[in-house]
């Protein structure tokens, strides 16, 4: 009996010894990693607006209008002169888990581009999403997200249609045009309330943040099939 008294009191022991570890390392890499993530929001905000100077969030100021499409966050992207247009950070649900896009919105409503930040679909076909050498057309070499650029926020978004899908991976392409398509029209429904002198950024906000030069970046993904599509 005394003998797993003991015991328990050795792992209870070790155990607040590990948790009190963990706690010190995330104090210590916690504004480490929150650098590196705004390096990379730098960094892909800057890539989709290359004249922008400085971002403002107002993510609490935009709403999606789809409940299976989350708005993470959302940016005013300016220049030196004048708002250049909104980025919206948004999640949804792909074929393999939740999907996460990048999208630009241009003050015109035209789409400036799409960034592929997380997808977990099966390499070599949902996952050809986030390949940058993998082409939904081939002979003018645009990616499947590059295909978004120039589209216009009112366009039908219609996968085999308007929208070229990835090649046996129907599920992925319409899963991500989704998200492409909601969080236009929710960069669409802010801008019209700036243009009225209705919107607001979020309380939150402050400061606007610089933007930094875009650094070289990539990333694969993937999806698994039960058939030549899904």
């Amino acid at each position: 009996m005394k003998s797993t008294v003991k015991l328990g009191l050795i792992l209870a022991i070790f155990a607040a010894a590990a948790c009190a570890s963990l706690a010190v390392v995330y104090q210590i890499t916690a504004p480490a990693i929150a650098s590196q993530e705004q390096d990379s929001l730098n960094t892909s905000l800057k890539e989709l607006f290359p004249d922008a100077t400085a971002h403002e969030d107002i993510t609490a100021a935009v709403t999606s209008g789809d409940e299976t499409v989350k708005i993470v966050s959302a940016y005013l992207v300016k220049s030196d002169m004048a708002p250049l247009g909104v980025a919206i950070k948004a999640t949804g649900t792909s074929y393999k888990g939740p999907a996460t896009l990048l999208v630009g919105v241009r003050l015109d409503r035209s789409i400036t581009g799409v960034r592929v930040l997380d997808l977990s679909d099966t390499p070599g076909l949902g996952g050809n999403a986030s390949n940058a050498s993998y082409y939904v057309n081939k002979g003018n070499k645009v990616t499947f997200p590059g295909q978004f650029t120039g589209k216009y926020i009112t366009d039908k978004f219609e996968v085999k249609g308007d929208v070229i899908p990835i090649t046996a991976a129907t599920v992925t392409s319409k899963a991500l045009t989704k998200i492409v398509k909601v969080a236009g029209a929710s960069a669409g429904v802010w801008l019209e309330s700036m243009a009225l002198g209705n919107a607001t950024p979020s309380a939150t906000s402050g400061a606007s943040t610089q933007a930094t030069a875009p650094a070289t970046s990539g990333a694969a993904s993937a999806e698994t099939t039960s058939g030549a599509s899904k």
